[in-house]
């Protein structure tokens, strides 16, 4: 009978464990996508983590799908800002001037 507690216990504590593992958010290390924005993209993405019967996706595929998904949203944004990065004379900016606007559209357009 003590064995049975035994197992019992030590099947709960490996439970608790894989289930703290699965349901802990992916930390992120793209250091050039603000925390915000990937936040943002990754509960976006999250959501639509579904496959073709309607379940949740698991594995390589979820994995696979939410690189796709925040790469297309990042994409995006990066498309908007390029379409805003004019100078005061309507000229398109170009060299440092662009990439400071860009760095600080694509920060702005996680929030």
């Amino acid at each position: 009978m003590n064995k049975f507690y035994v197992v019992s216990i030590a099947a709960l504590f490996s439970i608790s464990a894989a289930y703290a593992q699965t349901s802990a958010p992916a930390a992120s290390s793209k250091a050039a996508v603000p925390a915000a924005a990937t936040q943002s993209a990754s509960s976006s993405c999250e959501t639509k983590a579904v496959g073709k019967n309607g379940k949740p996706l698991t594995g390589a595929a979820k994995s696979s799908f939410m690189k796709k998904c925040e790469g297309n949203v990042k994409s995006a944004a990066s498309t908007a800002c390029e379409a805003k990065a004019v100078g005061k004379d309507g000229k398109p900016l170009a060299g440092a001037a662009k990439a400071s606007f860009m760095k600080k559209c694509e920060a702005g357009a996680g929030s």
